[in-house]
């Protein structure tokens, strides 16, 4: 069994906030940082990984193949834009092969009356989604969520969704940097110019169906594997422990986020905000924690 650590990938945006550097431990000139990409296998955005004797390897060093997850903390101090993903099947036909994006959200955070849109309230088709992205009303349509720490989405491609002003999420997608964004509130970019809109690659790709409930429901437990989400991209599990847990390495890899707390994965040490890749098949993993740790499982 190996376990590797890697070195966040910061990114600066124009909703971006101050949350992340101090969450995860570290010290940093850089401001407005919306996302660290934990864990990417993305072309041009593969994981580095810190420490040991492959420090500075790459993710493609140790893993065959595109590593099929991207792993992200997400510090939403604005809006994020109004956006859709296009699915496996329109991914593939428009962008040389990529895959698409299903994507899932747990909130590590929320400030009070941060919400988050995801899914559509009411049925409208491709053409008043055009009117109304025209006319700035596409956000009336849209699923409003308050949200609170613990609250889980998951968002199959093609669900139309925004992350808010005051929500601090984890999040586990496929492995691709495909978003077509919709709605952007008329705001300037970092460079002061608008940023660019993909309404119409969007209109094919939105799931158009009213849904009863966007959320994902689930029973919390102590020192016990509770799952979140599972789907044919990924499973992802919930680990609140105030005692040693072992587990199953699943297939090729079992990605490790410590959300809160401190611990041990195996034998390597980690804190609230660090991400753990597991390599290992057939094999089993023990989780540690000192005095309680929480952490966040995923693998494909």
């Amino acid at each position: 069994m190996e376990i590797f650590k890697f070195k966040p990938i910061l990114k600066t945006v124009v909703w971006g906030g101050e949350k992340i550097a101090p969450y995860k431990g570290i010290q940093t000139n850089q401001t407005h940082i919306g996302e660290s990409w934990e864990l990417s296998g993305v072309k041009g955005s593969e994981s580095v990984i810190d420490g040991g004797s492959l420090d500075g390897k790459t993710i493609a060093d140790v893993f065959p193949g595109e590593f099929p997850l991207l792993i992200k903390f997400i510090d939403a101090a604005g809006d994020l834009s109004i956006q859709v993903h296009p699915d496996d099947a329109l991914a593939a036909v428009r962008h040389n092969g990529s895959k698409g994006k299903t994507e899932m959200w747990y909130v590590i955070d929320a400030e009070p009356g941060a919400h988050l849109y995801a899914g559509l309230k009411e049925e409208i088709g491709p053409e008043e989604y055009s009117r109304r992205v025209a006319d700035g009303s596409i956000v009336d349509v849209l699923a409003r969520h308050d949200v609170h720490k613990g609250d889980v989405f998951f968002l199959p491609a093609g669900r139309i969704h925004a992350i808010c002003k005051g929500c601090f999420i984890a999040e586990i997608q496929e492995t691709s940097d495909i978003t077509y964004r919709i709605w952007d509130y008329n705001r300037p970019g970092l460079d002061g110019k608008p940023r660019q809109l993909h309404t119409e690659l969007a209109k094919d790709a939105i799931d158009y169906k009213v849904y009863p409930d966007y959320r994902t429901y689930y029973e919390p437990a102590k020192d016990e594997e509770v799952v979140l989400v599972s789907c044919k991209h990924f499973t992802t599990s919930l680990y609140d422990l105030t005692r040693p847990f072992t587990r199953d390495v699943p297939g090729e890899f079992l990605v490790v986020m410590c959300i809160e707390g401190s611990g041990y994965v195996g034998n390597v040490p980690v804190r609230q905000g660090q991400t753990v890749l597991v390599l290992s098949s057939g094999n089993h993993v023990t989780f540690t924690p000192d005095g309680s740790m929480k952490l966040l499982t995923s693998h494909a």
